[in-house]
């Protein structure tokens, strides 16, 4: 049977507070199976449709035997990553050594799992045979591919629970014969297992792979920590989830498929999800259980949100990777950013308990991690908000994040009441200041143009008027973190009481106008001081630092014996791009020199709020027409973040592998910037200083059950039609949103020729615009895999 793909309010709305529990996970998990299975359609009608047939026609066979073991298949590590890099980037296919042939590497496993007989051809690169889920031969030289096959002994195929030890698995290369042992998770000659981690508690099992055989995950050999040490860390980290997280315990129990090791980093915990993985979770040896727990949670939030993208449209695309997001030093994609607000709250969750089960230091570090990430989330929001084009499934999922964020911090401090509390969110919110300044100090870039007319406009004693759109720079390369010395300020203000005076950091930065640190600090102490154009020196500090430079160089010679004058003053400048009323100097030449404290001397001075995206403190310029309306609400969110960086270093142009956009590090992100003042989602609370589409994929509502996936046989079988959506998102309380199916829930259209399964630099846009899929069958004598045409 065909049907609709319903998605039902309450599942989305319990999605986008940040849990779901386990029947969300599950419908999640039969969506993006469909999507697999759309993919696998896709390429066999692709140019490497005759190298992928063989494998799919084993798959096809396993599942007719076995459902489940081609499902575990589908639904493992190995195959979106696959998907996405046949479907992506294959220029070898015509060479006959496309990546389509590595598709017969993972259907070995389900042939294992079904104890059924196989022959299939498997490459060999750099001497391995990499066999997802099972695991690696190693030293067969230099052979281009391996003939494996699969023996079972008779009765055998398809009986529940007698494939483990029941095939007899051959590798047959030019140069001889290699066999594996019985029990293929155990080592041997040649022969790298693929370890299986196995925790229980309470009656929850978390039973994961440590895959080190999919070949595009980057996996590390588990030399330097062994399954054994794996083992344990787990089993502890679960008995944590389970007792303290029964729900979302439940979640991971339902969803999580695999452990990927990799390498560790220089300090911290570098951990990775990559978006056409379903489940599996990249992480480097983690030392205790609660940071495994941590990243667990983190990373399968990603997850979630890549595979809920698939089946709807929450922003519409348009730009690069251009916003700020507090817990990563480069800039970040609309995509990224939602994937970090998003994962954080996994995070948010973790430290809200942990901060009260805790007592001493431990309970200490615990409630500043909390308010770290709660003004992580906060901020995020914000530039969500002010630059995100959000569609209006996607403003809903953003006010119900918002919400549980509020209900979260009931007692207004994100870290207990009382006046440590109070202190806590001013420290917090001085690290935030700072990372923010720093953070635009090394990718804003100043319009020369722009700056020139303000420094005319500043000696002419004329209001500034709207400032120059902003200019972000996409990062190149590899990029690290603020640096040594901003991580080093940024610790001392856990244990400060107040941040250095805006006067004397003022002092500091006209002594010293390119030194980075000196502008966090004023940046800082202006926010914690509420000093008018507090605002502008947080969120346009290079604009406000070219403009001192410029003013500075160009000021005029003093009359002989006459004092040089005093260099513009910063906290006065920031005011006056504010907008906010400073003294003028009458002759003409600009603000006053010997009022340059008229900010300190005139509290009634109106201190206007610029809004983000206004065209004057906020990037970009106004929203155009037909975006998405941005609820108002408070005057400001503080945000609080770690001092110091503890993710490894991106590489933006890392290909294949972890989706650049959902690799946030948990619980060791880099040093945050300041809340934004303009109105955003959550009804804020002041403190004292502190991958596309357009409308969503579906439209019309329908209540109701997804239809069954039918497997990988209907799928070959039958042909994939598009069909438009109408028009309209998610209906009223009660009412579900429809989205596209492939033999059942949940695919969006395959991609068109020569592209990926999410084509584009903005992971989890969504599906395509208006379009829905859907899968009619017919039988075709000449094979169970006959080619399907795609329209739509």
């Amino acid at each position: 049977m065909i049907g609709p793909y319903v998605l039902p309010d309450d599942v989305f709305d319990a999605l986008a507070a940040g849990a779901g529990g386990r029947p969300a996970v599950l419908l999640l998990l039969r969506a993006r199976r469909s999507r697999n299975l759309l993919l696998l359609r896709r390429a066999l009608d692709g140019p490497c449709g005759r190298a992928v047939e063989p494998a799919a026609d084993l798959l096809a066979g396993v599942e007719r035997v076995d459902p489940e073991a081609a499902r575990s298949v589908i639904d493992g590590p190995a195959f979106g990553t696959w998907a996405a890099r046949t479907l992506g980037d294959c220029p070898a296919h015509h060479r006959g050594v496309c990546a389509g042939r590595d598709l017969a590497a993972v259907a070995v496993l389900a042939a294992v799992r079904a104890a059924r007989p196989a022959r299939v051809t498997v490459p060999v690169r750099e001497g391995r045979l990499r066999l997802p889920g099972l695991g690696t031969v190693t030293g067969l030289g230099g052979v281009p591919e391996a003939l494996v096959v699969v023996e079972a002994p008779a009765g055998a195929e398809g009986a529940p629970g007698t494939s483990a030890g029941s095939c007899r698995v051959r590798v047959l290369t030019a140069a001889g014969e290699r066999v594996l042992p019985r029990d293929p998770s155990r080592p041997g000659h040649g022969w790298q297992p693929v370890a299986v981690l196995d925790a229980r508690h309470r009656g929850l099992t978390l039973r994961l792979p440590l895959e080190t055989a999919t070949p595009e995950l980057p996996a590390l050999e588990t030399a330097s920590a062994g399954p054994a040490a794996w083992q344990d860390l787990l089993r502890q980290a679960w008995e944590l989830l389970v007792d303290n997280h029964p729900r979302r315990a439940e979640e991971l129990a339902a969803g999580l498929n695999g452990i990927v090791p990799l390498p560790a980093p220089a300090r911290g915990v570098a951990s990775a999800t990559s978006r056409h993985a379903f489940g599996t979770v990249l992480t480097s040896w983690p030392a205790d259980p609660e940071r495994l727990a941590l990243t667990l949670l983190h990373e399968f939030q990603h997850s979630k949100l890549s595979a809920l993208t698939d089946l709807v449209t929450l922003y519409e695309t348009g730009g690069g990777p251009r916003l700020y997001a507090p817990w990563r030093p480069d800039p970040r994609p609309p995509g990224g950013l939602l994937q970090g607000i998003y994962a954080h709250l996994g995070d948010l969750a973790f430290w809200q308990e942990r901060s009260g089960s805790r007592h001493g230091p431990a309970q200490a570090d615990a409630a500043w991690r909390l308010a770290q990430t709660r003004a992580h989330v906060e901020r995020g929001l914000t530039e969500a908000a002010s630059h995100v084009r959000l569609t209006a499934l996607g403003t809903r999922f953003l006010e119900r994040l918002a919400r549980t964020v509020r209900d979260g911090d009931r007692d207004g401090t994100g870290a207990g009441g009382g006046s440590g509390g109070e202190r806590l969110a001013r420290a917090v919110a001085r690290v935030q200041a700072g990372d923010e300044a720093v953070w635009r100090l090394r990718w804003a870039a100043a319009d020369d143009t722009g700056t020139e007319r303000l420094a005319a406009l500043w000696r002419a004693g004329r209001p500034a008027g709207p400032l120059p759109a902003e200019d972000v720079r996409a990062a190149t390369g590899a990029v690290v973190g603020p640096g040594p010395e901003f991580g080093r300020w940024a610790a001392r203000q856990r244990g400060a009481e107040r941040a250095r005076p805006a006067r004397e950091a003022a002092d500091a930065v006209l002594a010293e106008p390119h030194r980075a640190q000196g502008w966090a600090e004023l940046a800082a102490a202006a926010g914690e001081e509420d000093r008018p154009g507090a605002d502008v020196l947080r969120a346009r500090t290079e604009l406000v630092r070219d403009l001192c430079v410029r003013l500075t160089a160009r000021q005029p010679a003093p009359p002989p014996g006459a004092a040089p004058p005093r260099p513009p003053d910063p906290l006065a400048l920031a005011a006056w791009l504010a907008d906010t009323a400073v003294g003028t100097d009458r002759s003409g030449v600009g603000p006053a020199a010997d009022e340059e404290g008229a900010a300190d001397r005139a509290p009634q001075a109106r201190r206007a709020r610029p809004t983000r995206g206004s065209g004057r403190v906020g990037r970009g310029q106004p929203a155009e027409a037909g975006r998405a309306p941005e609820p108002a609400s408070g005057d400001g969110l503080a945000v609080p973040v770690e001092s110091g960086s503890g993710e490894a270093p991106v590489d933006p142009a890392r290909s294949p592998g972890p989706d650049p956009a959902a690799d946030e590090a948990p619980g060791a992100p880099a040093p945050p910037g300041q809340a934004d003042p303009r109105p955003v989602l959550p009804p804020a609370r002041t403190e004292h200083g502190a991958h596309r589409g357009a409308e969503p994929p579906s439209a019309d509502v329908q209540v109701g059950s997804p239809a069954p996936v039918q497997g990988v046989r209907r799928v070959q079988q039958g042909v994939v039609q598009g069909a438009q959506g109408a028009q309209g998102g998610l209906g009223p309380a009660g009412r579900g949103q429809r989205s596209g199916v492939a033999e059942g829930p949940g695919a969006p259209a395959p991609p068109g020729p020569g592209r990926g399964p999410d084509a584009g630099d903005e992971p989890g846009g969504g599906g395509a615009p208006g379009q829905k899929t859907g899968v009619s069958m017919s039988q075709n004598a000449r094979s169970p895999l006959a080619k399907t045409s795609a329209t739509g």
